[in-house]
């Protein structure tokens, strides 16, 4: 007989791995496959995206800002994406509002990072998605290229059941 804790292993969901949340990407929102968007890191404390500056470069020479900006809301909509994997839930995901603060030109890959909000920020938006269909939450993503901070993205996802 087997303990409460190996149930709760036998019951959850595995993890989803940078290859297979690269491989939805690419699948679900083919632009991603286009950029050149990689998993670069995936964990219970955030994704990291990466696009190269060369799918996506500018007149100028450095990313361009359409790209950095998508880059950053994918990485907003992997997270949701991987936390409703791990429930099993499918609940359609979109996002509602989005802005970009860019403070420096980026002159190498860009690289996006969304960190894991606080657990009362998840409790929201299941509590939301399961009172009445809807859950809502905020995320901040981080653009960075050659190592140095580049822009601030602010999201608001919703995940929707139909």
């Amino acid at each position: 007989r087997g303990s409460s804790d190996s149930l709760c292993r036998e019951c959850t969901p595995p993890r989803m791995s940078p290859e297979s949340l690269e491989a939805d990407l690419h699948e679900q929102i083919p632009l991603s496959r286009h950029m050149g968007v990689a998993v670069q890191h995936l964990d219970d404390s955030g994704i990291r995206l990466c696009a190269p500056l060369v799918a996506n470069i500018n007149h100028q020479g450095t990313i361009f800002a359409g790209s950095a900006s998508a880059v950053a809301m994918l990485a907003g909509w992997s997270l949701v994406h991987v936390r409703l994997r791990e429930r099993s839930d499918s609940a359609k995901l979109v996002i509602r509002r989005n802005d970009v603060q860019f403070f420096r030109p980026m002159n190498g890959d860009a690289e996006a990072w969304c960190g894991s909000p606080d657990p009362e920020a998840w409790d929201a938006f299941y509590a939301g998605l399961a009172e009445r269909g809807q859950g809502r939450i905020e995320l901040v993503v981080e653009l960075s290229s050659a190592g140095e901070p580049a822009a601030t993205f602010r999201g608001e996802y919703a995940a929707v059941r139909s």
